[in-house]
């Protein structure tokens, strides 16, 4: 069949998705031989579509994958989806509240029902759109945190940590998110800068001997307040601590006290201590055994022991009520415009209310010093190393984590309550309390946080707890690739929930790539209009531009994304295709490199040099210097050169098997990321057997590495020509590559062009170059690969002066 004369990529693309997968290519097999490559896909939610940052994810994890399938490993890219706690039963109850219900008139049983009905509708898209980008995951393999096995390997990691000793109930300082009816870790909170108002109140001393100022952002709490606290160190209040004062509205008695973590700075210096409401006042406030008052309540209004008639008044309503309380009193010193950072939840955008709840938490330190030390060690490395830094300085400040959470959609914990509050804690519901024997029990309502289920990913995919054939042949993994908002939620606790159970960590290398931004710089929204659709870059592009160009925008820094990467794609898939049917139209059937001519010894050894290359690049995760690598080689080596001046020789059998063991080699280079368009170009070659993607990666060939600047004297001839219209005197190979190349005989003149103008200007470039090395000052502190660069363009400018002069 012929190649078409345009090259078109969806109809390609989609058939070799179908392809591929129908023919088990992606499919790891643990009996197979081979060094096994493993990595397991960050799960995305399972309401999720796909973003730039999943295209870009996808597309780096694809190539390490393509690449080391086609080198003989075992390859698997364990694909899956996370249950999403919170953002699924968020979604379903608004489809309950539009017919006009809700989960609480359903009940738990019926509602956990419709979630799944909801995600078995809308749920799961992603990985199609995964496949629309090429991503060759193994989908038979495909996983969802609230598997049957996988709510199994959930329980039996809880019952772990509980069994340690870890998990610990207690009545402590949580994040509440009165929209999502739940709390929400420190990482699902947003501090955001927002416009308040600083209140100034009279504390008046019990003694009657004169007041006590504050300054405080939230007046309704001084309903709860039980202490104030000074700095010990603030000699403007050492002769008040000890001494006692009346919190204003509600007449409590209450001590001042002296700590180290009080802002003599902040407002007056001194500070009220309202341990219910705020998580530093609440630690100082359990370091001091000061009571913990609660006055707003889970909907966000005033409750418990406050005057009747600011119950149920919402946080404003009653810091209004409070503030008209001090000006009545001649208790308001003053109020003032204060911004400040304050917590929001990620997921409704609604401001955290710091509350006191009974909650499990699981103690960290046992668990995260293993973790610190393979991070610190180098056994687990962060790609850029900063990011190491940054994980493992979180590790070593990590605090007791707060695993409840009060959904109904999600991993429920395994603790069972008897009449006498005695703590049952076991994989599947007992029959009786371990404790008392009691055969009454009740199952705590509450979910676990998805840290759970995230920290298990690498290897309950596997098949963990169970002693399967894939966990044996696949743990530990190679590569986490993620996004740096990830370390924490998931890359941190999949190691240390790896060495606690697996005994190793569960990858060596953690790439942190770049942040894909929108043009204004800004992170990409769709509420703002700024979001991109990857599948419509798909749709108007092809998918192998999109994987170009999200490659070409990677680096270590965050990027504003623009098309002209994605067009620049394009561009080169149609030039290999273009370039690809001439060779074919001019028939054969033999593949063999039996380079005769100084061009096709020079493209092998070209070919041959991008290889090292981009295997270097590949193997430190440097991408966006691979595909511009493999750019040059296709566009400029392979077409504009070597293909062009190898024209006129087609008809003969030893160019054109040459010419086709050398498209042969450039496309298992360019496999892992233009994927489909070489897989069909491949279809078409010559006495072809087996598909590209498992073909063996090109090996080193070092025949003609004498070759591999070969056309230097030609190519810097042709740029000179092309900048000045001289004609650098060649002869032999040089001239009729030359010749065939540039064509200089279309140009008009006589070939001497503006010779005294190309003659001065690299005589000027001599004179600065040879300048800048003389100064020691610049040999001595430039980075060497600056002065190296200078040497190079130095050696350069003699020789083509020298080329013209003569």
């Amino acid at each position: 069949m012929e190649m078409e004369p345009l090259y078109k990529p969806h109809g390609v693309e989609e058939r070799w998705q179908r392809a591929w997968e129908g023919e088990g290519l992606y499919h790891a097999d643990p009996e197979a031989p081979g060094e096994t490559y493993v990595i397991a896909i960050p799960p995305p939610n399972v309401t999720g579509a796909l973003h730039m940052g999943h295209a870009l994810n996808g597309t780096i994890q694809d190539v390490l994958i393509r690449w080391h399938r086609m080198r003989g490993f075992n390859t698997l890219w364990q694909p899956g989806y996370d249950h999403a706690g919170i953002a699924t039963q968020a979604a379903v109850e608004r489809e309950l509240r539009k017919e006009g219900t809700s989960r609480l008139e359903l009940g738990r049983d019926a509602f956990v029902e419709r979630v799944w009905e909801w995600l078995h509708e809308y749920g799961g898209i992603i990985m199609s759109q995964f496949r629309r980008l090429g991503c060759s995951l193994d989908y038979e393999r495909e996983r969802f945190t609230m598997d049957d096995g996988y709510v199994r390997a959930v329980m039996r990691f809880f019952v772990h940590l509980y069994e340690r000793g870890w998990m610990f109930r207690d009545n402590r300082i949580v994040n509440w998110c009165t929209d999502c009816g739940t709390t929400v870790s420190d990482l699902e909170v947003e501090h955001i800068d927002v416009d308040d108002t600083l209140t100034y109140a009279r504390y008046a001393l019990a003694d009657g001997d004169g007041f006590v100022t504050i300054a405080t952002a939230r007046p309704a709490t001084i309903l709860a307040d039980v202490a104030l606290a000074v700095h010990p160190d603030d000699e403007r209040y050492k002769a008040l601590i000890g001494k006692d004062v009346i919190v204003p509205v509600v007449g409590r008695k209450v001590p001042v006290i002296a700590d180290e973590r009080v802002d003599p700075t902040f407002g007056t210096g001194a500070l009220k201590i309202t341990p219910g409401h705020d998580p530093t006042d609440f630690e100082i406030g359990r370091d001091h055994g000061l009571p913990e008052l609660t006055v707003i309540g889970f909907d966000g209004r005033i409750t418990g022991d406050v005057p009747d008639d600011f119950r149920g008044l919402t946080e404003a309503e009653a810091a209004e009520r409070v503030v008209a309380w001090l000006k009545e009193h001649d208790q308001l010193e003053k109020r003032e415009h204060y911004r400040h950072a304050v917590g929001h939840c990620d997921r409704s955008g609604t401001r955290i209310q710091p509350l006191v709840m009974l909650q499990w938490w699981c103690a960290m330190d046992d668990l995260a010093r293993p973790a610190i030390e393979a991070i610190d060690s180098g056994r687990v490395r962060f790609h850029p190393p900063v990011h190491g830094r940054v994980a493992s300085d979180w590790l070593k400040a990590i605090r007791p984590w707060n695993v409840s959470r009060q959904l109904w959609w999600g991993h429920q914990l395994p603790i069972w309550y008897c009449p006498d509050g005695h703590v049952t804690c076991a994989e599947t519901e007992p029959t009786a309390c371990a404790v008392c024997g009691s055969p009454e029990l009740t199952r705590d309502p509450d979910v676990l946080d998805t840290w759970f289920s995230s920290a298990l990913w690498p290897f309950a995919t596997l098949g963990w707890p169970d002693d399967t054939p894939e966990l044996r042949r696949y743990y530990p993994g190679d590569v986490n690739s993620t996004g740096r908002d990830i370390i924490f939620l998931w890359v941190n606790r999949m190691v240390m929930a790896g060495i606690e159970l697996m005994g190793d960590i569960p990858f060596r290398d953690v790439i942190i790539h770049s942040t894909i931004l929108a043009s204004d710089g800004q992170r990409m929204s769709k509420s703002k209009g700024t979001g991109l659709d990857p599948v419509e870059l798909i749709e108007q592009h092809g998918a192998d531009a999109t994987r170009y160009g999200l490659l070409k925008m990677s680096s270590t820094q965050d990027v504003r994304f623009t098309p002209v990467p994605i067009e620049e794609g394009r561009r080169l898939a149609n030039k290999l295709w273009n370039a690809s049917r001439l060779l074919l139209m001019s028939g054969g059937d033999e593949v063999e490199a039996r380079p005769k001519s100084l061009e096709e010894r020079w493209i092998l050894a070209r070919i041959d040099a991008t290889r090292s290359e981009i295997e270097r690049d590949f193997e430190t995760y440097d991408f966006s210097h691979a595909v511009d690598r493999l750019y040059h080689l296709t566009f400029d080596d392979f077409c504009d050169w070597y293909l062009e001046s190898i024209k006129p020789r087609l008809g003969e059998a030893d160019v054109k098997a040459t010419a086709f063991a050398a498209l042969e080699r450039l496309l298992e280079l360019l496999h892992p990321v233009l994927a489909h368009v070489t897989e069909e170009i491949w279809s078409h070659l010559p006495a072809r057997e087996g598909r590209l993607i498992v073909a063996p990666w090109l090996q080193p060939d070092a025949s003609y590495a004498a070759d591999v600047d070969a056309l230097v004297r030609v190519q810097e001839a042709a740029e000179r020509f092309r900048r000045s219209g001289v004609v650098t005197p060649l002869d032999g190979d040089e001239k009729r590559i030359f010749d065939a190349v540039v064509k200089p005989e279309r140009a008009k003149g006589n070939g001497a062009g503006r010779l005294e103008e190309e003659v001065a200007r690299l005589e000027g470039e001599i004179a600065r170059s040879e300048k800048m090395l003389s100064n020691e000052r610049f040999v001595a502190n430039a980075r060497a690969e600056v002065v190296q660069a200078e040497r190079e363009k130095l050696e350069r400018y003699r020789r083509e002066l020298d080329a013209i002069r003569n």
